[in-house]
Order: structure tokens, then C-alpha cells, then sequence
């Protein structure tokens, strides 16, 4: 019995093994696993509940409680020297809006129901990017990510968990707000600086570890800035997280605690950016020293693919050498005009969805917004296919599933079993490759490919 297999069993979920085998999920994906993915495995709801309070066992939660000491807090408390550090800290505070107000005509019961759901959907959020639940306060929580475990990418971290929270609010209204006949929604704040971490405060069984500094005092006042279903950052955390996400222009606000007034950034959602690398480094970069001979040798064989000679090079590396800075020269060196680029960006928070950096990709180059009407959709679809494609009643079709377009009424639905469907999707996509090589030599750059889901590790094959 696999470990999986196993797990499923003894949870009573045995019967989801074979779908879950099938998609290869192991112990290692379950983590990563979103309400979404699990409804797409034909999980059921009630199921799904039960299975994300048991992927959030999983992780083995840190020991001790961490307790914010606020700028304005009047209690007075003893510390001790101990392991304190100076360290940056992006913290997120979210709450369920109007709690009040709704204890004003709930049953205590009902609202508990609530307040309790609420707070297992955050912690399931928070949990799948790693942040630290620090404290439960009735109907919110206050969270840290690069504490106790640290990570390059923190600030994109908290803002996914934030923006998760605020999808995962519409599950709720259609389960216990729908029978407590109320209509849920939540405010999270964002903000990243630093603060000093560690330090014991009390005596005897109620001593914690402490975060001392503005961040926290800032983060609390942000939440409490935001509209109902909105995150809330401070422009510390935006620039850390740079073009990765769409944000809007809140203005500079004065905020009770805060001694200058603050800019503020509602996130609208995930950015289509083609690399990661671009997104976080939108200003002018140094220049690169000392990878001339990389940049010939990529440049040699680039030459040869010119040439009819297709070339292969794989970039590897130890994280943070500059791999994606050498790409950039590459790029940089060779005319727009002399190549079709294709850029397939793989994700660590999508190493589960299939030809994720692939439908990234088709989207950002048919200018597709996720948001428009399906019509739309599809007709920039098949402007982009036109430039290349042989046979778009075939191709259109396939490449609309891929991106989740209806197609009622202007193509015929796909007939076909998912594993042809997929072996002929894979196809299509090769040969739309060799067909825009016809017209100019293809530069085609997969980053990250540590990353990619299955699926995009065969289309690479």
C-alpha cells in the first residue's frame, strides 16, 4: 500500500485513491492542494472539508505561541535576553467583516459555526504558503511569514494567502453563510518591515515569544482601512512583490498609530507576467559582469538553431547565481526581429496544475484577460492561432479547453476520452512550434523548469 493509499484510508477517504493515483498526487503535492483542484478531482464538498483539516495536520505546527506586542498596548510585561534577532517580517492580519453585527441577530452557536469555518479556510490558505498562524482573536488572525521559517519570496506569500482567503470566502457564503442566511466577506492587511522577534515576555505557564516593531500595528490598521472582500498592502510589501500581481492606487491615508500618512495598495489579483524574473526587477538592472562566456556560448548555439540545426541547452544552478540574469542578456543581445520568443514561466504554487506555465503563456500572448466574456475570449484566441495554425477547427477547439473558453455554438465540443484529449492536445502544441519555426527561428526559454507539473515535464519531452 502506498504512503498516499495509506493516508487516504486511514482518514476514511479510500475512495478517492484511484482518481488521486491517476493525477499523481502524493504526500508531497497534498500540501499544495486547493480547494479548487480538489473539486476538479471530484471531491466533494463535505470531503473536501474533512480533507484540508487533515492535509493542515500534516505540517507540524511550530511550539510555541508568538504574541505582538503593539505600540499602544498599555499592559505592562516583563522580558528576558534570550534568542531575540532583528529580522524582516511580512505580516497579515484578516478578519470576518461585520462580526459584530452579526452576533446582534445570530444564535451564539451559529455564529461559532461561523466563526470557527472562517477560521479553518484562513488556516488552510495560510498553511498551503507556509505562513505562521501566530494568534486566533475571535473572528480574525494575525499571521507571520518569515517567521519561524524564512523565505526569498514572503511578501508574494502573504498576499497569494490573502487574495485565497478572499476566493474561499464565496465556499463559505454557499455553505454556512447560506444556512445561518447571512452573507460572509473578510478584509485582509499587509505590511512588511522590520521587527524583533524572539524575546520571552511574562512568567511561568502564560511566557511567549514576542514581535516587536511597527509591522504588526501597521498591518492591523490596513485590514481595518479595507473594503469588505479586499487586501489591503503597505508599499513596502508591494515593492518586494513587484510586478507579480495587479494592484490599484488607494492613496496616502493618515492611520491612527502611524506617525506619517501611508500609501496604500489594494491587490486586484495575479499579474500575466511572462518571467518572474522581469516582474520583480521592473528597474534598470547593473550590468552583468563576468558571464561572457556563457553569453557565447548560448549565443553559438543560437546560431546553429538559426541555421536549421535545432539546439537544446539546459541552465542549471544553485539558486540565486544569476541563471535568469544570463537569459536576460541572451535576449537582450538578439533582435526582437530575428526571433519568435515564447517564455514558459513554471510556478512553485502550481506544480500540480497541468501546462500551467503553457496556458500562462497563451494567455499573455493572445492578451487574454481572465475576466472578460467568453466571446471575447475566444476571438483573441483564434486571432493568435491564425498566425500559424494549419487546421484551427482543430486546433481552436483543443487550445480552448486548455484555457477554459466555452465554445457553445462556433465549434463542436470535444468528443474524446481526457487521455487521447491530452496526447492530442500535446501534439497540437508541438506542432504549432514547428509551424512557427517555419516562419522565423523559435527562441523558446521554459524557467524554473524545477517547477513544472508533470504534464509540462512531457510536452518538454
Amino acid at each position: 500500500m502506498s504512503e498516499i493509499e495509506h493516508w487516504l484510508e486511514q482518514h476514511g477517504l479510500g475512495k478517492y485513491v484511484e482518481v488521486f493515483a491517476e493525477n499523481d498526487v502524493d504526500l508531497r503535492v497534498l500540501p499544495k492542494l486547493t480547494d479548487q483542484d480538489l473539486k476538479e478531482l471530484g471531491v466533494s464538498l463535505g470531503h473536501r472539508r474533512l480533507l484540508q483539516t487533515a492535509i493542515a495536520e500534516l505540517e507540524e505546527p511550530p511550539a510555541t505561541p508568538i504574541t505582538p506586542v503593539s505600540p499602544e498596548d498599555e499592559t505592562e510585561v516583563t522580558t528576558q535576553k534570550g534568542d531575540a534577532e532583528r529580522r524582516q517580517l511580512t505580516v497579515m492580519f484578516c478578519d470576518l467583516v461585520g462580526s459584530t453585527e452579526l452576533s446582534q441577530h445570530l444564535d451564539p452557536e451559529e455564529l461559532g459555526v461561523i466563526n470557527r469555518a472562517f477560521q479553518d479556510t484562513c488556516t488552510t490558505a495560510i498553511q498551503r504558503f507556509e505562513g505562521y498562524v501566530a494568534r486566533y482573536m475571535g473572528d480574525g488572525l494575525l499571521v507571520y511569514f518569515g517567521y519561524p521559517r524564512a523565505h526569498e519570496d514572503d511578501a508574494e506569500r502573504a498576499i497569494r494567502a490573502g487574495l485565497n482567503v478572499i476566493e474561499e470566502i464565496e465556499t463559505l457564503n454557499n455553505s454556512v453563510g447560506q444556512d445561518a442566511g447571512t452573507t460572509l466577506a473578510a478584509r485582509v492587511g499587509i505590511a512588511t518591515g522590520p521587527v524583533v522577534v524572539g524575546e520571552l515576555v511574562g512568567e511561568g505557564s502564560s511566557q511567549e515569544n514576542t514581535v516587536v516593531g511597527e509591522t504588526p500595528n501597521l498591518a492591523a490598521r490596513l485590514q481595518a482601512e479595507a473594503e469588505p472582500n479586499t487586501v489591503i498592502i503597505a508599499s513596502s510589501t508591494k515593492q518586494l512583490a513587484g510586478d507579480l500581481f495587479e494592484y490599484r492606487d488607494q492613496g496616502q491615508r493618515k492611520l491612527k498609530g502611524v506617525h506619517d500618512p501611508v500609501q496604500l495598495w489594494a491587490v486586484k489579483g495575479e499579474a500575466a507576467v511572462e518571467s518572474r524574473f522581469d516582474a520583480k526587477h521592473s528597474t534598470a538592472l547593473t550590468p552583468l559582469i563576468g558571464r561572457e562566456q556563457e553569453i557565447a556560448l548560448l549565443l553559438d548555439r543560437w546560431q546553429q538553431a538559426k541555421e536549421g540545426d535545432g539546439q537544446i541547452v539546459l541552465l542549471s544552478g544553485e539558486a540565486g547565481i544569476g541563471k535568469s540574469r544570463v537569459l536576460q542578456a541572451l535576449r537582450e543581445t538578439i533582435p526582437a526581429e530575428d526571433a519568435i520568443r515564447l517564455r514558459y514561466q513554471c510556478s512553485s504554487y502550481h506544480t500540480s496544475s497541468a501546462l500551467y506555465p503553457v496556458i500562462n503563456q497563451l494567455e499573455g500572448a493572445a492578451h487574454i484577460d481572465r475576466h472578460e466574456d467568453a466571446a471575447i475570449k475566444l476571438d483573441k484566441l483564434e486571432s493568435l492561432l491564425a498566425r500559424s495554425a494549419k487546421d484551427m477547427s482543430k486546433v481552436v477547439p483543443l487550445f480552448a479547453n486548455l484555457l477554459s473558453i466555452p465554445m457553445e455554438g462556433r465549434y463542436e465540443p470535444i468528443a474524446m476520452a481526457p487521455e487521447q484529449q491530452k496526447e492530442e492536445t500535446l501534439e497540437a502544441l508541438v506542432e504549432e512550434m514547428k509551424n512557427l519555426s517555419e516562419q522565423r527561428p523559435v527562441l523558446m526559454v521554459f524557467e524554473d523548469v524545477h517547477w513544472a507539473d508533470p504534464t509540462s515535464r512531457e510536452l518538454l519531452g
